[in-house]
């Protein structure tokens, strides 16, 4: 079995009120030690380091958790651009161009292609960083997310009921 590289001090968050307001570490993301780096209507960014816990039998990142990731951040660009309203993915392709190893080092980055108030299509992009030089990135993956927005004139506010599952 390989052990997993150290893991390298966490990027700063963009804001210090963002660390509290957007903390996801108790949603789904969480079970994998995914951690935010930007959370905004403009872009949502994070990284985490690939474990066993994330990986098919041959020790390679899974296709799904890449494919959560994605609609997770795409869906949380979405819920912040919409001005937090109710926000639920419809739609996600993702292509996997390369393979990330336990210990790789992912970022993911989810920007907007379109807002629009009823329908939003976010962009998400994954690159493996090297850990001896960050300024080196490989891209792994790019996903695009189809969102639907403010699904009912009358819902409560998605932040105050919003639910994760439980893996």
């Amino acid at each position: 079995m390989v052990l997993p590289k150290p893991q390298p001090p966490p990027p700063p968050l963009s804001s210090a009120s963002e660390a509290s307001e957007n903390d996801d570490s108790g949603g789904p993301l969480g079970v994998f030690g995914f951690k935010d780096e930007h959370v905004s209507p403009e872009k949502v960014s994070g990284w985490f380091q690939v474990t066993p816990k994330c990986c098919q039998p041959f020790m390679v990142l899974h296709g799904g958790v890449s494919a959560l990731i994605a609609e997770d951040l795409g869906s949380r660009g979405a819920y912040l651009a919409s001005g937090r309203r109710r926000a639920a993915g419809i739609q996600l392709s993702i292509n996997h161009l390369k393979s990330a190893q336990v210990g790789d080092i992912v970022h993911a980055e989810a920007t907007p292609l379109n807002a629009g108030t009823t329908i939003q299509v976010w962009e998400v992009r994954f690159w493996k960083i090297d850990s001896s030089n960050s300024a080196n990135k490989s891209l792994l993956a790019t996903s695009k997310v189809t969102v639907r927005c403010n699904m009912s004139a009358n819902a409560v506010d998605g932040g105050n009921n919003l639910k994760h599952a439980k893996l």
